[in-house]
């Protein structure tokens, strides 16, 4: 850990925890080591466990989101956290996905990347078969109107379900969609076509959850 001065106090409870040292240098120390001044003065560097493999997540997950060519890291984040916060098991990332330990991911999830496990599909679309293979059924979000909506599909009565996200603007891609067991959307007002996609995952990850996390 590298800290100003005036974050020893503040983060001993942290700090006497771990058995990393710590190191307390002058703010001007640090902004020279970082280069920027973003982090406020308390830094750490850890060092990234193996991920583990979708099939290891899939064994004892019921609610899991799926993200495919997710590359904006403020959205990355967003999707992290409210996936904690609404009681979904597990991420699966497309390989193109952006890395949710990146700095502003991280910090948009208010840490929740570091709580909701995840895994790359080694290959995509054909990576989702070993999601249905365990029994999971995927469902696409799309605006299409095609699709069902979530009220209509009722996720949260299906034993084990994949929620399907594509990235901003152009969604999920025409591969996924075929991919998928069903399409789902959320039903919109006012003309509105289509929500960000760190807001619908919100919405959809509360229509996909089996009851509500617990006080």
């Amino acid at each position: 850990m590298l800290l100003s001065a005036k974050w020893v106090d503040v983060m001993r409870d942290v700090i006497d925890e771990l058995p990393a040292p710590v190191y307390a240098v002058s703010p001007e120390l640090a902004e020279q080591v970082t280069g920027y001044h973003v982090h406020r003065g308390a830094l750490a560097s850890m060092q990234r466990k193996p991920l583990p493999t979708a099939g290891e997540l899939l064994r004892t997950a019921r609610r899991v989101a799926v993200m495919e060519s997710v590359n904006d890291h403020t959205n990355i984040g967003a999707i992290f956290r409210s996936a904690a916060a609404l009681g979904m098991d597990a991420v699966l990332l497309s390989p193109d996905c952006a890395d949710p330990l990146y700095r502003r991911s991280v910090k948009v999830s208010m840490g929740a990347v570091f709580s909701v496990p995840y895994a790359r599909l080694g290959t995509w679309p054909k990576g989702l078969d070993s999601v249905r293979e365990a029994g999971f059924t995927l469902l696409a979000l799309t605006p299409d109107e095609k699709a069902a909506s979530l009220d209509e599909a009722a996720p949260h009565r299906m034993d084990r379900v994949a929620l399907m996200l594509g990235a901003e603007g152009e969604g999920l891609s025409t591969q996924a969609l075929v991919a998928a067991d069903e399409w789902v959307r959320i039903p919109m007002s006012h003309g509105v076509d289509s929500l960000n996609v760190g807001a619908a995952a919100a919405v959809a990850f509360y229509a996909v959850a089996t009851g509500r996390p617990n006080p």
